[in-house]
């Protein structure tokens, strides 16, 4: 985590930081399930509310769930450390 976070000053720049190397680390996509549906993570943003978020697609339909709720897929996509990292790094902020 510390790579991700090593210049910022600050929660808001440490936040921007993991967010970064989310979106440069992560693989995507890849398939995982929400409520017993299998979705597409197509990639990771942020949204009004200041989260970090997967955007998952099934079809036309298209949903962002917040990263810190999106189940672990089976076997997990290259880079998912980062969001175990982010997950850490959250509920320090809590």
């Amino acid at each position: 985590m510390a790579e991700a976070i090593v210049d910022a000053y600050g929660k808001s720049e440490q936040f921007v930081g993991l967010l970064c190397t989310l979106q440069q680390r992560l693989a995507v996509p890849f398939m995982t399930e929400i409520l017993g549906t299998a979705v597409r993570v197509e990639r990771v943003d942020i949204n009004d509310a200041n989260e970090i978020v997967a955007i998952c697609r099934r079809g036309a339909q298209r949903q962002t769930i917040p990263i810190l709720d999106l189940p672990l897929p089976s076997p997990p996509p290259d880079g998912w450390e980062w969001v175990a990292a982010y997950r850490h790094w959250a509920r320090g902020r809590r």
